[in-house]
């Protein structure tokens, strides 16, 4: 199947201005970008023909090229990293079986998580998306709760049906549960919404023509506007191997992932 990885990149996040270009510490006095992080995750993934960096940003197109990326550039009218995706294919004239979208904030995704999504897409072909979701063990949690009473709008969480379609994802903890039957040895009921997309192409170029939801917009998520048109997203469970997962949410993170990354350097 012929697959393509696009990191969606913008200079003017909200939260957390020039964020694909923040430092972060590798070890033995050694920094690298966020975007070029990010891409080096993405090039791991097996069975990709290209992975591109798309954005609107002179100074991010400046930095991934010197790492050797492939850009796209877009326009500064998109509102989120889907659109960008969307927008980037077309302007490239993709024609294949699969874009992956895949988070430039996140450079701890372990790439059989993207392989996971690509096999779930061989075994059924009216998968139409796909994302990967991670149960949370007792730190993880720790963490989500550490964000949300601090106020920070940290990762988000997915709740799916028998299927493994997704039901709903949300900035809060979801579903509420009796943390007393957690710490009783059963598994935490509540999942990691992993910001990696595979879509068919036709679907992604859906997004761009649908407006707006009113959901989307209140929870700040992106995916949901596909949930409020109808389109099923399958959610794929995956093994997170012992390897710790965060995102780049906010300044606070930094240290969690040069942390992580300084530990599998050793």
């Amino acid at each position: 199947m012929k697959t393509v990885i696009v990191i969606p990149a913008r200079y003017s996040s909200v939260r957390y201005p020039g964020k694909p270009l923040v430092k972060l510490s590798i070890g033995k006095g050694l920094q690298k970008s966020l975007i070029q992080l990010s891409w080096e995750a993405a090039s791991r993934v097996k069975n990709v023909d290209k992975v591109y960096v798309a954005t609107d940003d002179k100074r991010i197109q400046v930095e991934a090229e010197s790492f050797g990326a492939k850009v796209i550039m877009t326009s500064k009218g998109c509102k989120n990293g889907t659109e960008r995706c969307a927008e980037a294919i077309k302007n490239i004239n993709f024609v294949g079986d699969i874009v992956i979208n895949f988070q430039g904030d996140a450079p701890l995704t372990p790439e059989w998580f993207v392989e996971d999504l690509i096999r779930a897409f061989e075994k059924n072909s009216n998968t139409q998306m796909a994302t990967p979701v991670l149960r949370l063990d007792e730190d993880s949690l720790k963490e989500f709760r550490l964000d949300r009473g601090s106020g920070r709008v940290g990762g988000t969480t997915v709740v799916f049906d028998k299927n493994c379609n997704a039901l709903y994802f949300s900035k809060e903890l979801i579903p509420f549960f009796n943390e007393k039957r957690v710490k009783q040895g059963e598994d935490c009921p509540v999942f990691h919404h992993v910001g990696v997309y595979a879509y068919r192409p036709e679907t992604l170029l859906n997004y761009n023509i649908w407006k707006e939801g009113n959901l989307e917009v209140l929870e700040g998520l992106e995916q949901l506007r596909f949930l409020e048109n109808a389109c099923s997203i399958k959610c794929v469970l995956v093994d997170s191997r012992g390897r710790t997962f965060w995102e780049l949410n906010n300044p606070e993170d930094v240290v969690k992932i040069e942390k992580v990354i300084n530990k599998k350097g050793k």
